[in-house]
């Protein structure tokens, strides 16, 4: 359980930090979230550095797209995990005894783990209709697909496990899943078949979501049987049907602007150099998002809860030192990158690209939009503030598509697409913040109805 804070008598932030910090955070969670969210950022620079050692150019760019596809199969979760959340979390805060949230919750995991079998599925057949791929590559792109996919079944796991404050049980698992699939990618340096890593992610998937599963009926959050899983299902649609249509417009936006690039590039620009360059720069920037976690999930029980009690001093608290936290390794990041950023990409990358200067400095920017970004959204989520979420969706959707035509008129390399991108990013950065001040903290503020 995370420490209480008493409303009466608090100091600065300033005054005593270790003090409120141990307050508005679980130490031990912190750290394992921290370890969890640097191995993911890690697991993605070592799956480009050794993919562009035992793969050709050409079939690397053919693994970034199937891994793409295997990840947007989180279009079909529409926000269903974090109204998932927001329901579980008040269940817990209130000791409620109702059963429904606990069978919606079934329903949900075992609809996305159904969904990552038919993706699956899908992505060998398509593979064998092409006539230069055998049955085994086909095979091996399949699994390549499903070992990316199944972080949409991993999600409202995660996000269960948060609301019942089973958060440091599931990190556990996720440091172990980490550190399994870290290990048997750089087995492949050493002679693992390609095959054989991937047999054994997905096997290492399936025992870990079933740990998780069992711990989870245990607990209550999940029911302990199927039965009835369609009118759950069903159940879940209708009750949450506005929540869903707001949540899913962000869902739907947040997908469309982290992965639409991965269209465009290689329809533009051409497979090999640019789709490798892209990938890369995203890995960074995508990863930076994961570290965000380590500082913004351990705070989400201290802004639920200080949301809920209308307790406005102790939600900003916690939402500013969410942002310290995730600065942190924002800034080192970006000196790192702004130092030996050029020297670091060679390395990853060796012959198969090299990413231009100009790409770095861009990066850095995204980085410091996304740290600001994370940082609102994140409230906004747990909060419940779909509508305003659904708004900057939208928003961002159309100014990506304006800008991606305006640059592709004009001529632009990858470089001037990836600005342009940047540019609009930053825009929809400062609209979370906005919504931050007028909603959550502005409520936090009232009293309780």
């Amino acid at each position: 359980m995370v420490p209480q804070t008493p409303t009466a008598g608090r100091k600065s932030l300033l005054g005593q930090p270790a003090r409120v910090l141990a307050n508005l955070l679980s130490p031990r969670y912190f750290l394992l979230r921290s370890f969890t969210a640097g191995a993911a950022l890690i697991a993605g620079l070592v799956q480009t550095f050794v993919f562009a050692r035992v793969l050709t150019p050409e079939l690397f760019s053919i693994y970034i797209l199937i891994g793409t596809l295997g990840v947007s199969l989180w279009l079909f979760d529409l926000g269903a995990a974090k109204i998932l959340f927001v329901r579980q979390r008040e269940r817990y805060l209130t000791n409620g005894t109702d059963t429904t949230i606990a069978a919606q919750s079934n329903a949900v995991v075992l609809l996305y783990a159904l969904i990552v079998a038919a993706g699956t599925l899908a992505c060998f057949a398509a593979m064998m209709l092409r006539p230069s791929v055998l049955p085994w590559r086909a095979a091996e792109l399949a699994l390549f697909f499903s070992f990316s996919a199944l972080n949409l079944v991993w999600f409202p796991l995660r996000n269960v496990s948060n609301a019942v404050e089973r958060f440091t049980y599931f990190e556990s698992l996720e440091a172990l899943r980490r550190i399994g699939h870290i290990g048997m990618m750089l087995a492949l340096l050493v002679g693992l078949p390609l095959a054989g890593f991937l047999v054994l992610a997905n096997v290492l998937w399936f025992v870990l979501i079933g740990i998780c599963i069992a711990s989870l009926v245990r607990t209550g959050a999940l029911a302990p049987r199927l039965r009835g899983f369609a009118g759950a299902l069903a159940a879940f649609w209708y009750d949450s049907r506005r929540e869903l249509l707001r949540s899913g417009n962000y869902a739907v936006g947040e997908l469309a602007v982290y992965n639409f690039p991965y269209l465009v590039v290689p329809l533009a620009f051409g497979l090999g150099a640019p789709t490798i360059i892209l990938d890369t720069l995203f890995k960074v920037f995508r990863g930076a998002t994961l570290i965000y976690a380590a500082g913004l999930d351990p705070l989400v029980p201290r802004q639920t809860r200080a949301f809920a009690e209308r307790d406005a001093p102790t939600l900003k608290r916690a939402t500013w030192t969410a942002a310290v936290l995730c600065a942190i390794p924002t800034f080192a990041l970006c000196a790192v990158l702004l130092v030996a950023g050029d020297r670091l990409f060679a390395l990853l990358l060796g012959k198969a690209a090299t990413v231009p200067p100009a790409a770095i400095s861009i990066l850095v920017v995204l980085l410091l939009a996304n740290l600001a970004q994370n940082v609102a959204s994140n409230l906004l989520l747990h909060t419940g503030f779909f509508r305003e979420l659904a708004r900057v969706a939208s928003f961002l959707i159309v100014a990506m598509a304006a800008m991606t035509g305006v640059v592709l008129a004009a001529g632009a390399d990858i470089v001037g697409f990836i600005g342009g991108y940047a540019a609009v990013y930053v825009a929809g950065g400062a609209l979370y913040i906005g919504y931050v001040l007028r909603g959550p903290f502005r409520i936090a503020g009232e009293p309780k109805p």
